[in-house]
């Protein structure tokens, strides 16, 4: 999967405040993300959040 830093990543489970959306703040074999809700930031290896991912929306497309 192509995941580009500045994409915004729908996950399928929720992060503890309610959001479920996460920025890319660094790629490669592991990721930073940052909570979109609450601004946490967090690393995860790429195996397991190419798992977690529902949905991805580029940088420059959000909604």
């Amino acid at each position: 999967m192509e995941l580009r830093v500045g994409d915004t990543l729908r996950l399928k489970k929720k992060h503890p405040c309610g959001s479920e959306l996460c920025l890319v703040l660094r790629a490669g074999m592991d990721f930073r993300l940052r909570c979109l809700g609450c601004a946490h930031t967090w690393e995860m290896p790429r195996s397991k959040l190419e798992k977690a991912i529902r949905e991805r929306i580029p940088a420059g497309e959000e909604k």
